[in-house]
């Protein structure tokens, strides 16, 4: 069986799409391809990385990378994360791809006390986890 392959597209590839990727490679990873990219490359957020691994999935070595449109175009999947890169995707002739928006904020926009954006970044990792969740339930 060929694994479809799931493109998770964000602004920086730094926080939403690096936890959906790690979601899908931990809970997925058997019936899918994952990859993930940005319109620009932002670096891994370490404290992406860090409320990941509390959730037991360790996304430590992935890269933050700009989108490639050989990914792009071979895509069964392409799943954006954000506002500005849903507006902004490249047009893709890929007459195969399901393409979704799933909207998450942005946990690295998140202001307080670092208590306060360590929550925003918790609460946006269980939505993400929890929608990963329902995409794999529903085999898509």
């Amino acid at each position: 069986m060929d694994k479809k392959l799931v493109y998770f597209l964000c602004t920086g590839n730094s926080c939403r799409s690096q936890m959906a990727e790690g979601f899908l490679k931990a809970l997925g990873g058997d019936k899918f391809e994952v990859k993930s990219a940005g319109l620009e490359a932002h670096g891994l957020n370490p404290r992406a990385v860090q409320v990941m691994k509390e959730a037991g999935v360790d996304i430590s070595h992935h890269t933050s990378d700009v989108i490639d449109p050989e990914i792009l175009s071979k895509a069964d999947y392409i799943i954006t994360l954000c506002g500005p890169v849903n507006d902004n995707c490249p047009v893709v002739r890929n007459d195969k791809a399901e393409r979704w928006h799933w909207g998450f904020d942005d946990p690295a926009k998140a202001t307080g006390t670092k208590e306060e954006i360590m929550a925003k970044f918790r609460e946006v990792r269980d939505s993400i986890k929890k929608r990963i969740e329902q995409f794999v339930k529903e085999g898509k």
